[in-house]
C-alpha cells in the first residue's frame, strides 16, 4: 500500500510539472506574440507618422545658386514648386563639387527622403550612391544635367541636351563664313554635362577644320571675373583672336569687360564675335543692341515636369517618358526681336 501511495504521489507530481510547463510555454508564446504585435504596430505607426502630414519628402541637390543667372532661375523655380502648400517637405543642398553633392545625397538617403532630385556637378561618380538610394527605396529623378550612370538607377531625367546646344552654337558660328576662326574658348566647370556638351562640339570642329584655331582654352568655372582675367591675359600676350566662345552668359560678360577695357570692338559687324549660353534677359538685350552675336538657350524651368512625374509615381504609374529633353534654341543678333527677349529671357 505504501508502495502504491508513493507511486500515486509520483504520478501526481509529474502531472503538475507537465501542466506548469504547458502553462509557461503558453504564457511565453502569448508574450512573444504580443511583443511581435507591438513591434509591428510601432513600425506601422512610425511609417504612418512619416506620412501623417501628407507631405512627400524630397531632397534636392543642385549647383551653387550664385553660379549664374540660369542657376538662380532654376533654384527659384524649384523652391516655388516644392513647398508644403504643394504637398512637399523639401530640403536643399548646393555645391559645385561632386564629392560634396554625393555626401549630401548620402545624408538625404539616411534621412529617408521619398525622392532624391539631382543636378550633378559632374557626370561621373554617381553609381554607388544611386545604388544605395535604390536599396533604401528612394526614387531618384535627374534634372538639368545628365550623368554617366545606368538608367535603371533613376526614374526619369528632365534635362537639356548639352551636346545639341554646343552643336547648334558651332553650326551658327560656321555659318558666319569667316576666313579664319581664332577662338578664345572659356569653359564652365570641367566635367559638368554643360561643359562637356558645349566644349565637345567646338573641339570636334577645330580638329576637323584647318582654319579653326583655339587661341586659349581655359575654365573660368562659370565666373565673370575669371573670364575677364583669361581674356585680358590673351590681350596682354598680343595673340590675335576674333571669337569669344563662352559657355555661359556670365563668362561672356566678363570677356566683354576685358574687350571694352582694351578698346576692342565686339558684336555685329565688329572685330570680335561674342557668344554666350543661357539666355539671361540682360544677355538677350545685348544681342538686341548688337553688342553680342549669339546666345544659346538653356531652359531652367524643370520643376513642373518633375512634379508631374512624382505625381505619376505616387499613383503607381510609370512615367510616360524616361527622358524629357527641354525645348531650346539659339538666338542670332541679326534676327532677335524684343518679343524674343521678353518671352525667352531669364530674370
Amino acid at each position: 500500500m505504501a508502495s502504491l501511495m508513493v507511486l500515486g504521489l509520483a504520478g501526481c507530481s509529474k502531472s503538475e510539472e507537465t501542466t506548469t510547463k504547458a502553462t509557461t510555454a503558453a504564457t511565453t508564446a502569448a508574450t512573444t506574440t504580443e511583443a511581435a504585435t507591438e513591434a509591428t504596430t510601432k513600425e506601422a505607426a512610425t511609417e504612418a507618422d512619416k506620412k501623417s502630414d501628407g507631405l512627400i519628402k524630397v531632397g534636392i541637390i543642385n549647383n551653387d545658386p550664385n553660379e549664374s543667372g540660369y542657376r538662380t532661375a532654376n533654384v527659384a523655380d524649384l523652391k516655388a514648386m516644392f513647398t508644403k502648400e504643394n504637398g512637399y517637405d523639401a530640403s536643399f543642398a548646393y555645391s559645385l563639387k561632386n564629392d560634396e553633392q554625393i555626401q549630401a545625397a548620402q545624408t538625404f538617403i539616411q534621412n529617408e527622403v521619398d525622392y532624391l532630385l539631382l543636378s550633378a556637378a559632374d557626370v561621373a561618380g554617381w553609381d554607388s550612391v544611386l545604388q544605395d538610394a535604390q536599396t533604401a527605396g528612394v526614387k531618384v529623378i535627374l534634372f538639368d544635367r545628365t550623368i554617366n550612370a545606368d538608367p535603371s538607377l533613376y526614374e526619369a531625367s528632365i534635362v537639356s541636351d548639352m551636346n545639341k546646344e554646343g552643336q547648334t552654337a558651332v553650326d551658327w558660328l560656321a555659318s558666319q563664313n569667316l576666313t579664319e576662326y581664332n577662338v578664345i574658348h572659356i569653359q564652365g566647370v570641367m566635367g559638368s554635362s554643360a561643359q562637356v556638351g558645349r566644349s565637345g562640339a567646338l573641339d570636334t570642329k577645330v580638329a576637323a577644320e584647318s582654319n579653326w584655331n583655339i587661341v586659349k582654352q581655359q575654365t573660368a568655372e562659370w565666373n565673370a571675373e575669371k573670364a575677364q582675367q583669361i581674356v585680358q591675359s590673351v590681350i596682354d600676350s598680343g595673340a590675335k583672336f576674333n571669337v569669344i566662345y563662352a559657355e555661359n552668359d556670365d563668362m561672356a560678360k566678363g570677356a566683354v569687360a576685358a574687350l571694352d577695357a582694351a578698346g576692342i570692338s565686339h558684336g555685329v559687324g565688329k572685330d570680335v564675335i561674342v557668344m554666350g549660353f543661357d539666355c539671361n534677359k540682360w544677355a538677350l538685350e545685348e544681342l538686341l543692341a548688337g553688342n553680342w552675336n549669339y546666345d544659346g538657350q538653356c531652359n531652367p524651368f524643370q520643376a513642373s515636369y518633375i512634379d508631374a512625374i512624382i505625381k505619376d509615381l505616387e499613383a503607381g504609374k510609370t512615367p510616360a517618358e524616361k527622358t524629357i529633353i527641354m525645348e531650346e534654341k539659339g538666338f542670332d543678333a541679326s534676327s532677335i526681336t524684343k518679343e524674343d527677349v521678353e518671352k525667352y529671357g531669364i530674370g
